[in-house]
Order: C-alpha cells, then structure tokens, then sequence
C-alpha cells in the first residue's frame, strides 16, 4: 500500500533520522532530535487529519456549549466525560499527535520504514479522528436531549451526587451495569437512560466469567432507555446475568455515507472462554506487542477465531430488536437518508429521525418526544435503589440482608429525619385514596 506525503513530510521524517543514532536498537537523539521528532507528529496530522480539525473544533464548541446547558437546567454540578475524549476536546491537534508517539519513535530507531510510517499514521489519525466525532455527535445529542426534557420540567435524580454520567470505566466492577443518568419529569415518572451498554461486568474465576459472557459479546446500543428508576440493566436468570428487556433502543450515525457502509460483527459467534484462557490471551498480546517493538516475529494468540457476520449498517439496529426486544427502535441520523432506506427501515418498526445536524437543538426536539412516552412511575423498591447504590460505591456484590441492616441502623441514628418522610408518605397515601 502506497500512502502520499508532502514533501515537507518526508523532509521532515529525513531530518529525525539524521539526529538519531540507534545503540542496541534504542534511539538515541542528537541535540535537536526530539524537537525533530515532535514536529514531525504535528506535520503528520496536519498531512492526515489537518482538514477535519476546523470540523473537529467546532463540534466541540457544540457539545460543550449544549452539556453546559443541561447541566445548568437540570441543576446538575458538571458532566463526566471519558478519558479519551476529554483529551481530544482540550486539544485536538496534540491529542493525535499522541497517537503517533510509538510509530515515530520506531521509525527513528529503524524499525519502520518510512512508508509504514505513513501508512500507520494515516490509519491511526483516521480511527482517532472517526472515534471521537462519533463520540462527539452521539454525546451532542444526548446532551440536547437532556436539555429539551429539563426544559419541559424534568430533573436530575441519579447519579446522587448530581453529575451526569457519561463515562462508564470501572463502573461494573461490582457485578452489575448502572444507569448514566436517571430523571423525573412531574406528572410522567421516571426515567432511566444508559449510554453504549451493556459492557463487561467483573468477575474473579471461571465460574463468575462463565455466567458474565454474554455481557462480553452482546450487541451494545448507542442508547438504552428504561421507564421508571432503572438503577442497574443486569438481572439474573438461571444460566447467568443478562441485560433486562429495555423500553426504548437508540441508534446515532454522524457520518453522510453511514448507510452505504457493512459491518463485520464477531461477537455474535464468539466461543466463550475460562478465565485461563482470558489470561493465556491477554499473556500472548503482551509478548505481541513487544515482539513489535523488539523487532522479532509476532505470536498469534491461541484459540479459535470467530467467523465475522456481514451486516449492512442501516440494518445493524434491527439485530437489535431480535436480541433485547424493546419497545421501540429509533435512529438518529446526521445525514438525510434515501427515502427507499427509510421506508425498508419504517416498514420494519424503525423510527428514523434523520437530517439532525450536530448544533441545531430543535432537530432532537422529536426524539425527545419519543423519549417522553417512555417516563412511568413504577413502585420502586427503596432496598433495590439502596444495594444499586452501595454496589457502585463500593465496587463489589451488596448482600440485601445486610443492606436492609444498615439502612434500619441509619434510621435510628436519623430519626427526626425518619418521621418527616414517614409523614409525607402517610400524606400522599391519603391523598391516594
């Protein structure tokens, strides 16, 4: 595979290796090397992703501009964002440079030619840049979302501590999935919305991997949303957690082309593994990726490898409704779809919402229509909101005897407390009646 460059590129990529010198397959840089390798980066994304940074900045500026305006009406303190994308808002260009750290530092020591330099760079800065637009626009809309609902009333009532989640790193270790972000709308209920889940909850031996494997290989949705106070999408069933059955199932797609595009899916037909053999792979990627950097021939990782399913992207969502069963299927596109798509997709249960452009607030305003049908006011078990909220803090499995314990133990000590709930629940239940 042939990849162009500039010829300030190849200047630039000459000159790193005129101040290196290898010793015992490390570089070793000349004074003035590693600003030569620094701006060889910044040259490099200028090359393979200069043209989609003025794109990338005013994206940004949206997002930001619509989480700052659903955190204030909803009352929230702030939004969480992923490590990855909070790298890429807070500086774009130096955030892809990042993603060439390794590929240059190898191409100065000799390792890599410098066509598979540009031939990786290019690769590396188009899946950094795609990620983080899709992340970008997915969270956009969310965001808008938040603020269209808040607008018509509703509040923020979990996460307690009154972030809006977006990240999710680390919040299955205790064993079950929870909500990003829970609301109340007066009059309507609750509910309760889950970003790009199910993912992988923790496990320690083989038994626990065994009965959490269809977590590791489930379609994962952009959006799941619950009616009612959802705190936690995993329940249990005889042969292991699953995903409960969802009301609602939302679908993004930034991209004009996304539609024309097929996905390969491998998930579907992965063989489960023990926990021995999770660890033999991660052991075998390892000494993969050293093996690149030493330069020496690569292992592959044991196993059987799982034969991908090809599936046209516009019909991905509808694997969707053969797994969890929703409700309701609804995609949310940037780009204004053929009006054939459109009917196949309708014609199959689909609501496509198409033509919302990233910063125009008012073309979500029929999602969160949709959205609105869906709050409900189920009775909530206050023990199961208690053990959903102990579980995330600590991290670990919650037994419910020992929960019901603790909270009789806080009661005592909050009596005072204690009695004005009981009477403005005795209230409602009068009024009820």
């Amino acid at each position: 595979m042939t990849v162009d460059a500039s010829s300030t590129v190849v200047e630039a990529a000459e000159r790193v290796r005129s101040l290196v010198r290898v010793e015992e397959g490390r570089p070793r840089f000349l004074d003035g090397g590693e600003e030569a390798l620094e701006e060889l980066r910044r040259l490099l994304v200028i090359q393979y992703a200069g043209d989609r940074l003025l794109e990338a900045r005013r994206w940004i500026d949206s997002f930001l501009s619509e989480a700052y305006r659903a955190v204030s009406l909803l009352g929230a303190k702030g939004v969480l964002l992923p490590k990855e994308l909070r790298s890429f808002i807070s500086d774009p260009e130096r955030h892809l440079m990042k993603k060439l750290f390794q590929y240059t530092l190898y191409y100065a020591a000799g390792s890599l030619s410098m066509e598979d330099l540009l031939v990786k760079a290019r690769s590396a800065l188009t899946t950094s840049v795609n990620t983080n637009m899709r992340s970008l626009y997915q969270y956009w809309v969310f965001a808008a979302l938040l603020s269209i609902l808040a607008s018509r009333g509703a509040r923020l009532v979990y996460p307690e501590h009154g972030y809006i989640y977006i990240e999710r790193t680390g919040r299955q270790r205790g064993g079950g999935i929870p909500a990003n972000t829970a609301l109340s709308l007066p009059g309507k209920g609750y509910a309760s919305f889950y970003l790009e889940a199910p993912r992988p909850v923790g496990w320690g031996d083989n038994r626990d991997l065994a009965r959490a494997w269809r977590l590791y290989v489930s379609l994962r949705p952009d959006m799941i949303v619950y009616s009612g106070l959802v705190l936690d999408m995993v329940e249990d069933s005889g042969d292991g957690p699953r995903v409960r059955r969802p009301q609602l199932i939302v679908e993004f797609k930034e991209q004009k082309d996304w539609y024309e595009r097929a996905r390969y899916l491998k998930g579907l037909a992965a063989k489960p593994m023990t926990a021995d053999e999770w660890f033999q792979r991660w052991y075998q990627g390892l000494k993969a990726g050293l093996a690149e950097v030493l330069g020496v021939e690569k292992v592959e990782p044991p196993g059987e490898r799982a034969r991908p399913v090809r599936v046209k992207e516009y019909r991905l969502i509808l694997l969707y409704r053969s797994v969890y069963e929703p409700d309701r299927l609804v995609l949310v596109s940037r780009a204004r779809m053929p009006v054939e798509i459109v009917a196949e997709l309708e014609s199959e249960g689909v609501t496509v919402i198409h033509g919302v452009e990233i910063g125009d607030r008012g073309s979500v305003e029929p999602l969160a229509d949709i959205v609105e049908e869906y709050f409900s006011d189920p009775q909530v078990d206050p023990l199961d909101v208690a053990v959903s909220l102990l579980e995330e803090r600590l991290g670990a499995p919650v037994d419910r005897v020992l929960a019901a314990r603790a909270l009789a133990e806080l009661a005592v000590g909050e009596a005072e407390r204690l009695s004005e709930i009981y009477r403005g629940l005795a209230r409602g239940a009068a009024k009820s009646d």
